[in-house]
């Protein structure tokens, strides 16, 4: 093994720490409580190792926005890979989307609600927002009939993306999100 594929690796391991790092600091704290000077203690790396890595907070909240993409659509993926058929697999998508925000709520906000220089709906987005995307497209694609996939999924990840929001926010009741969510999934399944 080459010199330059070790250290291309060390620094791949050590990029992957800070990420870890800033999510679980994140998670515990919020997202006032990262900055670099914590994420260099925790990781036992000066500040310009970090620096090294990431330009700023807002790089390193976008790896781990990326990472959440990532986790969200695998989850997803097992969810419709799981159900019997396509009204269950719309079904459980959706369940597994709402379930993901849920346990990971600083996550969630950090890929949804935080300003992060993050492309949405175009070439330039990373591989796991568009991994994520083409999840939830799987999923609507038997139900779309003679609509537009591609608007009618940015609609119902509208849906979803609303009830957990306004649910999250305290501006619907959360003992009726399993039926609003049934509504939602009702309206696409007809």
């Amino acid at each position: 093994m080459s010199i330059q594929a070790r250290r291309e690796r060390e620094r791949a391991k050590r990029e992957k720490l800070i990420i870890t790092a800033a999510r679980e600091l994140a998670e515990a704290e919020g997202w006032e409580a990262v900055t670099t000077r914590r994420l260099a203690e925790r990781v036992e790396y000066s500040q310009p190792v970090l620096y090294s890595h990431f330009k700023n907070k807002g790089a390193i909240m976008v790896a781990v926005a990326v990472e959440g993409f990532a986790d969200l659509a695998g989850e997803m993926r097992a969810a419709r890979a799981a159900a019997p058929d396509v009204r269950r697999a719309l079904a459980e998508v959706g369940a597994a989307y709402t379930a993901f925000a849920d346990r990971h709520p600083v996550l969630y906000d950090v890929m949804f609600n935080q300003a992060v220089d993050l492309p949405f709906a175009t070439a330039d987005a990373p591989a796991a927002l568009h991994a994520g995307f083409d999840e939830l497209a799987e999923a609507v694609s038997p139900h779309a009939g003679g609509d537009d996939l591609g608007l009618l999924t940015e609609t119902f990840w509208a849906g979803l993306h609303g009830l957990v929001t306004l649910t999250r926010g305290a501006r619907l009741p959360r003992e009726a999100h399993q039926r609003r969510l049934e509504l939602l999934l009702a309206r696409f399944t007809r």
